[in-house]
C-alpha cells in the first residue's frame, strides 16, 4: 500500500488499536491502553501514529523520550495488523516517526526486540530500515531470550 495515511492517535483510534494488539500478540493489549491512555491527551511527550487503511486503523507505532538521554527516543510499540502486514505500512509509520523526531531535533531513535527466532523478521526489517544493532542482553525477557537494542541516528 502506497502513501498510507497516517496521522497522530486519537482516542477513536484506540479501540481499533487494542485490537491490533491483540492480533499480532505481541504484548497483552492492557499495555498498549495504559501506554496510550494520557497520550492522545497531550498529557505526556509520547507521540503515537495510527496508520489508516481507509478509515480503520490497522497499524500504530509508539515512542517517547529516554530519560536522561539528550534527544534520544524510543520506539516503544510498532504493530500492524497481520491482515495487511507485508505491504509497506510498518515501513511507511517508522520513516513517519523519524520524521516527526527529526523536525523537532531529537538525535536518536532506539529499539528493543527479542533475539529469539520468532524475531528474526522483526530484526531484519530494522537493519533494512537503517537501524544498527547496537547492544544484546543476554536472558533479558527470559532464559534463552535476549533484548536486542537497534539505534538510528537522525540529525
Amino acid at each position: 500500500m502506497k502513501n498510507a495515511q497516517i496521522r497522530l492517535t486519537i482516542a477513536a483510534d484506540v479501540p481499533a488499536l487494542i485490537g491490533v494488539i491483540d492480533e499480532t500478540d505481541l504484548f497483552p493489549s492492557d499495555v498498549l491502553e495504559e501506554m496510550l491512555a494520557p497520550s492522545p491527551a497531550g498529557q505526556n511527550d509520547a507521540i503515537c501514529l495510527t496508520c489508516l487503511h481507509g478509515t480503520a486503523p490497522v497499524g500504530l507505532c509508539y515512542s517517547e523520550p529516554e530519560r536522561m538521554a539528550e534527544a534520544v527516543w524510543n520506539m516503544r510499540a510498532l504493530a500492524i495488523l497481520p491482515a495487511v502486514q507485508g505491504n509497506g505500512l510498518g515501513g511507511q509509520l517508522v520513516n513517519h516517526m523519524e520524521r516527526v523526531l527529526t523536525a523537532t531535533g531529537q538525535r536518536l531513535l532506539i529499539v528493543d526486540t527479542s533475539g529469539t527466532e520468532d524475531f528474526a523478521l522483526t530484526r531484519s526489517f530494522y537493519q533494512k530500515a537503517g537501524y544498527k544493532e547496537e547492544a544484546r542482553i543476554r536472558d533479558y525477557w527470559a532464559v534463552g531470550d535476549d533484548k536486542v537494542t537497534f539505534c538510528k541516528l537522525l540529525l
